[in-house]
């Protein structure tokens, strides 16, 4: 088995500036695909995880976890509660308008995350060295100064476009030729009809 990256930026990682046409501070950040288990507001069972812009390289982020979500009776399931994560990290790409996907992510549990609870997502971006971005983030519960329930790592790589494009059943792509409004891309200037 080949050695997975760490989620620690190296030394000389620099923190990325946001790109110039980054979504504004304070700005909800756009869900990239409307059936999104994690950010579409078209899936009927996900988290409709909501991402807003902060200061810098971060974001913070909220969702309920639902009966839909839970694992034990009446707690969120780990699984989840990684998604919810995974996405709120890939929210962070927004800032840099850069298409990238998860090579890693770590996820610390310290505290059980009940059904009918908000979960208060802050996520920053800690380091970049070429297509690889760290990022780190905490949920906590009660409201955005509440008590660590759980915290997590990642690194994202940038990939290009084409990565997902060329993924994607056809059937997908012929649905979003036809409701190109189901997908919004890093970049707002990305047209998926060719």
């Amino acid at each position: 088995m080949s050695r997975v990256a760490s989620t620690t930026p190296p030394d000389g990682a620099q923190i990325p500036e946001r790109h110039p046409l980054s979504p504004t501070t304070g700005s909800q950040i756009p869900s990239h695909f409307k059936h999104c288990f994690g950010c579409g507001e078209l899936h009927p069972t996900g988290l409709h995880l909501v991402a807003h812009v902060g200061q810098g390289a971060d974001i913070t982020a909220e969702f309920v976890v639902t009966e839909n979500h839970q694992g034990a009776p009446g707690l969120a399931h780990g699984g989840l509660l990684s998604l919810a994560f995974d996405e709120a990290l890939g929210k962070l790409m927004w800032l840099l308008r850069a298409p990238a996907v998860t090579a890693r992510l770590e996820t610390d549990f310290l505290k059980p995350v009940p059904i009918g609870t908000k979960l208060y997502i802050t996520a920053r971006i800690t380091g970049q060295v070429n297509r690889k971005v760290y990022s780190e983030a905490e949920g906590r519960l009660g409201g955005p100064d509440g008590e660590v329930a759980v915290r997590a790592a990642s690194l994202f790589v940038i990939v290009p476009m084409k990565h997902f494009l060329e993924n994607a059943p056809a059937e997908y792509m012929e649905a979003l030729r036809k409701n190109p409004e189901l997908l919004s891309f890093v970049d707002p200037e990305f047209d998926i009809n060719p």
